[in-house]
């Protein structure tokens, strides 16, 4: 498992984004790297020299020129905390505005803002609250966070992919199923932690964070953005434990927090206890451990239970199961007359045991959440209500835009049904709403399928198999 990993560590470039100059040329030439990078490897090597290491002066890394490039590293187009300032706004009068917050950063005098909370539907009704950081306190925090990755990307282990520089979703939709097919796994728990950014404990952050981190101004710092508070509906609420989901830091110290409550944990428990091999891909507080024997499955989630409870976590009870998963489950489960093997749900696909068609032997197929699907074609469907008076060439932009990214995420070997089933019905609202602009339409089904033709990208696979992915 590891050498797969590091297949797939190894394959992902990262890419510049690119940025907007607004009229000022860029802080960092292409032919130099910027004194910041400099910096910032030098800890990454000491990091890696010694894993024991305690930093005690990394303020002094949080530089003007770092903090510029956070801003530009920003995105644009997000929502303004609770002070209105968007990024457009904070732009103006730049170089004043970081040498004013280098200074308070420097000095100890600066105070993160509260997070304006705003309440995200979720599919199954409820709603997640999602944290609204002000621009100035998202540039602190990526600055931060370009520091601390230097010390805790050399800490993570492989089979970690969430929010991680390099690593993206499909990275970890691959390790499971290069696990799932190449490895010895007869049972899979497919585990989620409950409320996870939610029932954080501050003080137990800080101290898995002082493990490494001996500059107390750099966890003050910390300190002060998670007990910031929130505002909801204009209320200024304090927060006692969690971390706000959206602020840019979040994920980063999510990621420590587990990597210690679990990551460590599961790493020395198949070393030491298993009887046989085990596989973990984690992703953010949503993971996947393949094991091949049901009684190691059954120990490790017992055990997994009370190494959570430590850290005052708690397994989700409703998304949390051990399944009989793997090559030989079908066999097995003929065997003893119980049906077809269950499926579990990863990162927006739900994976089953199949057959392939060429020789009968094990498949692993991917197929789109179906409650995710609705989803999307729900909100295709108010979307089109919104842009109601739209003329058809500015709705056809948009839904190209829209069902483009579908496939992109979504276009994995094995899932072209539900591809097609989105393209036809997007066409079929669309054409709807069309023909409701008007009691005398004249959108007929040839000059319908022009548009089609001409906006609605056509269902395709844009991924390879993992197993030819890493083919060299």
């Amino acid at each position: 498992m590891n050498k797969i990993e590091a297949l797939m560590a190894e394959s992902v470039e990262r890419r510049a984004s690119a940025k907007r100059s607004l009229g000022r040329r860029a802080v960092v030439g292409t032919q130099r790297p910027a004194e910041s990078d400099v910096r910032l490897a030098r800890v990454r090597e000491a990091s890696q020299r010694d894993r024991s290491l305690r930093f005690n002066n990394l303020l002094h890394h949080l530089t003007e020129s770092l903090l510029e490039r956070a801003y530009w590293a920003l995105r644009k187009a997000a929502k303004p905390g609770v002070d209105e300032v968007d990024w457009w706004a904070y732009g103006e009068g730049l170089a004043e505005r970081l040498a004013c917050l280098h200074a308070a950063v420097q000095s100890g005098r600066y105070r993160p803002q509260p997070v304006r909370r705003q309440w995200i539907a979720k599919p199954d009704g409820r709603q997640r609250p999602l944290g609204v950081t002000c621009v100035e306190d998202k540039v602190v925090q990526q600055a931060l966070v370009w520091v601390l990755e230097a010390i805790y990307e050399v800490d993570f282990y492989g089979f970690s992919y969430g929010f991680r520089p390099g690593r993206s979703q499909h990275d970890a939709l691959d390790a499971v199923y290069m696990a799932i097919t190449t490895r010895k796994v007869g049972w899979v728990l497919d585990a989620d932690i409950e409320a996870c950014f939610d029932r954080i404990e501050h003080s137990k952050l800080l101290a898995v964070l002082g493990r490494r981190l001996a500059d107390r101004r750099v966890l003050h710092l910390i300190e002060h953005t998670l007990v910031a508070g929130v505002v909801d509906a204009g209320t200024w609420q304090p927060s006692t434990v969690g971390v706000p989901q959206g602020a840019v830091i979040s994920p980063l110290l999510a990621n420590v927090y587990l990597h210690d409550a679990i990551d460590r944990w599961v790493h020395g428990w198949r070393g030491r206890l298993a009887r046989g091999m085990v596989s973990i891909v984690r992703y953010a507080d949503d993971f996947v451990i393949g094991v091949q024997y049901r009684a190691d499955g059954e120990r490790l989630r017992a055990g997994l239970e009370r190494r959570l409870g430590v850290y005052g976590l708690t397994l989700h009870p409703g998304k949390t199961r051990l399944l009989e998963f793997g090559r030989f489950a079908q066999a097995n489960r003929d065997q003893r007359g119980v049906g077809k093997p269950e499926t579990f749900d990863f990162l927006g696909f739900t994976h089953c045991c199949a057959r392939r068609r060429s020789d009968g032997g094990f498949a692993l197929h991917r197929r789109t959440v179906a409650k995710r699907l609705r989803a999307f074609l729900q909100k295709i469907k108010l979307g089109l209500r919104q842009r109601y008076a739209w003329s058809v060439a500015r709705q056809g932009a948009w839904l190209a835009a829209k069902v483009r990214g579908y496939f992109q995420y979504h276009g994995v070997p094995g899932n072209r049904a539900a591809l097609e089933t989105v393209r036809r019905e997007v066409n079929r609202l669309w054409l709807r709403t069309l023909r409701r602009r008007s009691q005398r339409h004249d959108m007929t089904w040839t000059r319908f399928n022009g548009w089609v033709r001409r906006w609605i990208p056509s269902s395709r696979i844009v991924h390879p198999y993992p197993n030819q992915r890493f083919a060299f």
